[in-house]
């Protein structure tokens, strides 16, 4: 369709240097936004799949266990994603 976009190799070398490292810069941060939101996807599905054990939430709210037990797991798999990347930082620096 006309609203799909492609970028040929070909247009890329028409740009001058600053644009080239501007569009880096700017596929570079698209790539960071996407792998924060599929984290938090899978960190939403992860804590709501524990937590959440009622089978329907009548007053449209959480009960307090409930938002004690997400709180935690949103604590725990930051605290893990945290461990996991002052590890891999260690790893390349040898």
């Amino acid at each position: 369709s006309s609203s799909d976009f492609s970028l040929d190799q070909s247009d890329i070398e028409k740009l001058n240097d600053k644009d080239k490292a501007e569009l880096r810069r700017f596929l570079a941060n698209e790539g960071q936004r996407a792998h924060i939101q599929s984290q938090t996807h899978e960190l939403t599905s992860m804590c709501w799949k524990k937590c959440v054990t009622s089978s329907t939430i009548r007053s449209g709210a959480l009960d307090k266990s409930e938002q004690t037990c997400l709180a935690n797991c949103v604590d725990r798999f930051m605290d893990a994603n945290h461990v996991t990347l002052k590890h891999l930082e260690s790893m390349r620096q040898r």
